[in-house]
Formats: C-alpha cells, sequence, structure tokens
C-alpha cells in the first residue's frame, strides 16, 4: 500500500485527503492510515480544531474537524522532497477555507438585514434584538463539500449558517414574524440553485439563556457554547455585549477549556489506536465517533 501511494505522489503529488484516496484508490481510512506516522510521506493539516459536543461521545467533547472530515479537506499529503510545493498548498488552501469562512458570514448578514429592514416595524426589532453567528464560519473553518440537508435531502453547499436570535421585551407578535421571515427565507437559501445554503436559526429570549448558561444539561452545555463561541451578526450591540458578560460569569470559557483538553486527549489517543487498527470495523463504536460522523454539525437549543 506505501508503496503505491508513494507512486501516486511521485506523479500526482502534493494531493489534499480526498483526491490523494481517489488516486490511490484507497477508501477513506486506509487512506488516511497510510499517511499517519510514515516517515515516507509528509503532511501539512490547515486549519483550526475547536470543540463539538456530540451526544455519541462520552463526556460528549470530542473535536471537530473529525479526523476523517480534517484528512479530507484539511490535510496536503505529500513527499519529503515534495515539502516547498506541499506548503505552497497548504497556504492556497488556508486561504480559500478562510474565504469560503468570509463569504459565509457576508450572506449571512445581507440575509438578516434583509429580513429585519423589510419588516415594517424593523427598527423596533433592532432595538430589542441581537444576532449572533456560530458554527465553522466562526473559525474560519467552513467549507462547501455538498452534503445532504437534513429534513428535505436537497445537497446543499458545505457548512450551514447557524443565526442564534436574542431578544429582550420583543413583543410576541415581531417573535411570530421574525420567524416566519426567516423560515421562508431558509426555503429560499435553499432551493436558490445559486446559493444552495442551509440556515438555522433559533430565536429566544434573553430570560432563556440564565437557564441554558447553567451548563447542566446536553442541550445547555451547547447553547452554552455556542453563546460564548458565537460572534455578534446585527442589531442591539449592548445586548449583545451584555449576553457576553452573563456568559462569561457564568464561567462558560473555562468550562469549554476543560472539555477542549479533554477533546484533545481523546483525540489524541483515537488516532494512536486508529493507526494500530487493520481495519475500522474492529475498533469500537466510540473511537469510530471520533473518527467519522454523518455531518459536521450540530443542533442550536
Amino acid at each position: 500500500m506505501i508503496s503505491g501511494a508513494i507512486k501516486t505522489l511521485k506523479s500526482r503529488g502534493p494531493l489534499i485527503g480526498k483526491d490523494f484516496a481517489a488516486s490511490a484508490s484507497l477508501e477513506i481510512f486506509p487512506a488516511w492510515k497510510c499517511c499517519s506516522g510514515k516517515k515516507e510521506i509528509i503532511t501539512e493539516v490547515v486549519g483550526n480544531r475547536y470543540l463539538r459536543l456530540d451526544a455519541r461521545v462520552k463526556g460528549y467533547a470530542r473535536l471537530s474537524p473529525s479526523i476523517m472530515r480534517e484528512f479530507l479537506n484539511y490535510t496536503v499529503i505529500g513527499l519529503p522532497e515534495q515539502r516547498n510545493l506541499v506548503d505552497v498548498m497548504a497556504d492556497r488552501l488556508n486561504k480559500e477555507i478562510k474565504a469560503i469562512s468570509k463569504a459565509k458570514i457576508e450572506l449571512a448578514l445581507q440575509t438578516v438585514t434583509r429580513v429585519i429592514r423589510s419588516h415594517r416595524e424593523g427598527n423596533t426589532i433592532l432595538e430589542k434584538s441581537c444576532l449572533i453567528i456560530a458554527g465553522d464560519v466562526v473559525f474560519g473553518m467552513a467549507h462547501a463539500e455538498p452534503r445532504p440537508e437534513s429534513s428535505t435531502g436537497e445537497l446543499v453547499k458545505g457548512s450551514d449558517l447557524d443565526i442564534i436570535v436574542v431578544t429582550d421585551k420583543l413583543p410576541g407578535y415581531l417573535k411570530r414574524d421574525l420567524d416566519r421571515f426567516f423560515y421562508d427565507e431558509k426555503y429560499n437559501l435553499l432551493m436558490n440553485p445559486a446559493l444552495k445554503e442551509e440556515l438555522d436559526y433559533i430565536i429566544k429570549d434573553i430570560s432563556v439563556i440564565s437557564s441554558q448558561l447553567r451548563f447542566d444539561t446536553f442541550k445547555n452545555m451547547v447553547a452554552s457554547k455556542i453563546l460564548d463561541e458565537g460572534q455578534y451578526l446585527y442589531g442591539n450591540q449592548a445586548l449583545y455585549n451584555q449576553i457576553k458578560t452573563m456568559v462569561d460569569e457564568a464561567a462558560v470559557p473555562s468550562k469549554i477549556a476543560d472539555l477542549t483538553k479533554r477533546a484533545e486527549a481523546d483525540r489524541l489517543l483515537a488516532e494512536q489506536t486508529l493507526a494500530g487498527a487493520n481495519r475500522l470495523t474492529t475498533v469500537n463504536e466510540q473511537l469510530m465517533a471520533l473518527f467519522y460522523t454523518t455531518e459536521e454539525k450540530e443542533e442550536i437549543f
């Protein structure tokens, strides 16, 4: 296997993981294993690893991208003598994923601006709400790989747009209007052939946040993590600052840091164990969950 991989890289390298696997006619796990810890092959991983909360994983903490996603989309593979070319390709890939993330944030901003400004009481909505964007894009790690949208099966362009709308004393009828407007926009983004983007959103009052910041259930942990990592997108900046203060006072950043350390240790152990496995099916379910996920996304609460 290693000789075939070297031959492929000599003739076609350097390659990103998904292209290497295809060119070498290898399944994903053997392709990853072939490149893992081999002195004959060099790899360079682009981007950041960050915390995901996954109900299938013991303790909920895992790193994203998954081992498989990182290999397929964020790893450049080459031979030692191709080091300069590997560096050039890695730099180009890094710029591409940051550009994708920036474009998705800009699309999200354009979308929410249009939704709110089109409402007859848009100024009231802006005064009594703030919009936060979270997910892959805030880490500069968005991707554009086609994947099926969960409810319709329609193919969408990679990472979704996660938007949290936090309101403070916003009248109920305006919340209902916002929900309807966002739902319509979600459909439009999904069905527009030029966009094919998935928009996930939730609208909640700031009073809900206090209970979520208890960090005492899986859903509350996810909600807290999203508020911690989320970035200001639109609306009342003072309300956004208030939310961030609440997050800090609830010690969420330190809790996230502890979970991240646990996820990093689990990831290292998983990679070491998987590198010694003959087949992916021979390892336990926990390790398989760290190797791959059906989707690199999470619910928002």
